[in-house]
């Protein structure tokens, strides 16, 4: 892997690319888990997006592109590489019942602006604490409700030309998109199409599902969400409460006793711990059902083979 040099700095810097070296993730992460990242970097249209990822790629240096992190797991102590955050890819316009956002556009924000404008399809997304991009990625989705539902089409960078494209088909499956198999392309945006409803409805129906989210879901303690993708006819927490796991502990990772669907922090876990109770979940279940579990959650981390 290439070092993070001058002439890369240099590079970024004359295409004002704000950008930090050695920067913590422990506080960035939802998990409230991490290390140090050796850089990040923030651009803050497409076009620094594209500049960014071609001199990283020319360079030979290991990055990832990072939204919310608020489902994601970092499994290192030091990633010797870089963190592309698209925190500045805000942008959002409203005209008639469509949104055109950017990739770093809280789900939070875009329920809110909706509702504001009496436009109904993202009240599931009220509450999910993650960006557009990342909700792209993985087809994020909740109550009934998820990103495929709203999306019609996407504006991604193919990493191989550098150009900047239209999707108009994202091949969107149960918690999986085109972005997710093709690492290739990175998505930058999304155009929405809602439809006219009554705010007040509207409003009501998302303050109905924040109140199901507090009083089912561990929100007080670190976690990146559902931790496991729910098997075909079945749901993940209840195998693993049937396999009376909830509460059981590896150091400060806990099975939550909220919700079994839930790893979460109790205060001071490490990414080692998340991954061993992670095993040891996935083997009791596999062992009293005959049902694999899949991690929903994305593992980081700075080895060359992947964590299964």
């Amino acid at each position: 892997m290439g070092e993070i040099g001058r002439e890369l700095l240099e590079l970024l810097a004359k295409h004002n690319i704000e950008y930090k070296l050695d920067v913590s993730t422990k506080e960035r992460a939802s998990f409230k888990i991490g290390g140090r990242v050796a850089l990040a970097i923030y651009p803050a249209t497409a076009e620094q997006v594209a500049i960014a990822l071609s001199a990283l790629d020319g360079a030979g240096i290991k990055h990832e592109i990072i939204g919310n992190a608020s489902n994601l797991l970092f499994a290192f102590d030091y990633y010797n590489g870089a963190f592309v955050f698209t925190d500045r890819l805000d942008r959002c316009d409203l005209y008639e019942e469509y949104i055109a956002c950017g990739a770093g556009v809280s789900l939070t924000h875009l329920a809110n602006l909706a509702a504001k404008n009496s436009l109904s399809g993202l009240e599931f997304a009220y509450g999910i604490p993650g960006f557009l991009g990342g909700s792209v990625y993985m087809n994020a989705g909740a109550y009934g409700g998820q990103m495929s539902d709203v999306v019609i089409h996407t504006v991604a960078l193919n990493k191989k030309n550098g150009q900047i494209i239209r999707l108009d088909e994202c091949e969107f499956g149960y918690r999986q998109s085109i972005y997710m198999r093709d690492r290739d392309l990175v998505c930058l945006g999304a155009t929405l199409k809602l439809a006219r409803g009554e705010e007040s409805e509207i409003r009501a129906k998302m303050a109905e599902n924040m109140r199901q989210r507090k009083e089912k879901q561990p929100l007080e303690l670190g976690s990146a969400g559902s931790y496991f993708k729910r098997p075909e006819g079945h749901f993940a927490g209840k195998l693993i409460e049937d396999c009376g796991l909830k509460g059981f502990s590896v150091g400060g990772a806990q099975v939550s006793e909220k919700h079994a669907g839930f790893i979460v922090n109790r205060g001071g876990a490490d990414w080692r711990e998340v991954l061993e109770l992670e095993r040891i979940v996935k083997e009791k279940v596999a062992l009293a059902f005959g049902v694999t579990l899949e991690r929903e959650v994305r593992v980081i981390t700075d080895q060359d083979v992947v964590l299964d």
